[in-house]
């Protein structure tokens, strides 16, 4: 899932090739993408690219007052082209969700594609970002946010900390991949309650979630679209890497299965030695 690094990249890449160029067309793929119907896609036809940006997870794109305003979910993504094909393309027919032609029809412009069969990519088109539910529902932007008011948002919370980074509504911009990497580096368990941590943990988890997105964001930015996702996995220690050593400490890096995902974690840089329990076969091992 494309999380605050990648968002952050893909605005300013429409920042620097969108810019100030006019809408020629957008064509549909998948009606299902679009969650507003007034005003209609129709409206921004003529209107130039003023400004790209990011709340949270979600990716704003500023028409001149217009704001198309995407949600990439798990496995959407923004395609940018220097010439697309003119031909309409056909509705249900492969990834691609909604295309933005710039300029002229057939020319430069960006696709917006989902790949699997669970179609959650989200199109809305609004006068103010906040019209949008996820977006009005967003906590402070983790990249924002100080560690005064990181140490405030933590007190008496009970949540696990794996399960409070990734909830936008306590902080934006943090997904699967991220927490694990943040919580690594500030050598923190991901079953750690939030509210019960002393004060050098949260300077150590305050600290972590702003040099991992920090870096991450200076790797991701200038790259080119098409190579943000290999870039986000090269960066990653242990994220996505069950099995491997892990490059600080060598132990083997673990795993927490749910249903639908699941996290990474190093035994002796962040639990003490002690293996997690598969929450589904076990209780967490705190």
């Amino acid at each position: 899932m494309p999380e605050l690094p990648e968002v952050e990249a893909l605005a300013e890449h429409l920042r620097t090739h969108a810019l100030a160029r006019p809408v020629a067309r957008l064509d549909v793929a998948s009606m299902t993408v679009l969650k507003t119907f007034d005003p209609p896609v129709s409206a921004l036809v003529g209107r130039l690219v003023t400004g790209a940006s990011r709340h949270g997870k979600f990716l704003d794109v500023d028409l001149d007052g217009l704001h198309l305003v995407v949600h990439l979910s798990r496995a959407g993504w923004l395609r940018w082209h220097d010439q697309a094909s003119a031909t309409p393309p056909k509705p249900g027919k492969g990834p691609l969700e909604l295309r933005v032609h710039l300029e002229t029809v057939g020319g430069p412009g960006f696709d917006l594609t989902e790949a699997g069969t669970q179609k959650r990519l989200a199109v809305y088109l609004v006068d103010d970002p906040r019209q949008v539910p996820g977006v009005a529902k967003l906590g402070p932007d983790a990249l924002a946010i100080s560690r005064a008011e990181f140490g405030e948002l933590l007190a008496g919370r009970t949540e696990r900390l794996k399960t409070l980074l990734a909830d936008q509504q306590v902080i934006a911009g943090i997904g699967n991949a991220y927490s694990d990497e943040i919580l690594h580096v500030a050598k923190l368990s991901p079953f750690a309650a939030a509210g019960k941590l002393d004060t050098d943990a949260v300077d150590r988890l305050h600290a972590a979630m702003v040099g991992v997105l920090t870096g991450a964001v200076e790797r991701a930015v200038g790259q080119d679209a098409a190579r943000l996702k290999g870039e986000k996995r090269s960066g990653m220690r242990v994220h996505a890497r069950t099995g491997l050593p892990c490059p600080v400490c060598g132990d083997t890096v673990r795993e927490v299965s749910y249903a639908e995902r699941s996290f990474q974690y190093c035994p002796t840089c962040q639990t003490q030695g002690r293996a997690l329990a598969d929450r589904r076969l076990s209780r967490l091992v705190k």
